[in-house]
């Protein structure tokens, strides 16, 4: 059973949380990558910085809805979940935009898991985190280089 470590990327190009976000943008589009992983100056993982989180300073504010319940009102989402939307619209630096939590794998999941969390959770890249600390990458066309293999 092949593992992530056998054929994850190394070397991965990361920002911090600190970064400015036109700079993130810069990088993602010089690198043609879709994501970056945001590290901290101890090389934790603290996020993941993707396309679709920048995408999101360029969409509608879409105001919630309310329904009436006894002459007050009540949000049919959480306030919490609007004021991210609102903060991320509003982000200048890769703290403000990141995905926080991001799923990872270790060095040692099979590479059957990994594919397992890319087709269902419709991911690109997962980081590969050993002790905390990011180690690598593994994405899809790395998966598909083990194909000839099988």
């Amino acid at each position: 059973m092949q593992t992530v470590k056998e054929v994850m990327t190394t070397g991965v190009v990361t920002v911090s949380p600190e970064t400015d976000i036109k700079d993130a943008v810069k990088l993602l589009i010089e690198r043609h990558i879709n994501g970056v992983p945001v590290v901290d100056a101890d090389g934790k993982l603290r996020g993941i910085l993707c396309q679709s989180d920048l995408i999101t300073q360029q969409k509608k504010l879409s105001l919630p809805s309310f329904f009436t319940v006894l002459d007050g009102y009540v949000p049919l989402v959480s306030m919490k979940h609007v004021e991210r939307e609102i903060e991320k619209i509003a982000a200048t630096t890769v703290a403000d935009a990141m995905t926080t939590d991001p799923v990872t794998v270790s060095p040692d999941t099979s590479i059957e898991d990994a594919a397992t969390i890319m087709v269902e959770k419709k991911f690109y890249t997962l980081p590969v985190v050993d002790k905390g600390k990011l180690v690598g990458v593994i994405g899809q066309e790395d998966i598909l280089r083990t194909l000839p293999n099988m």
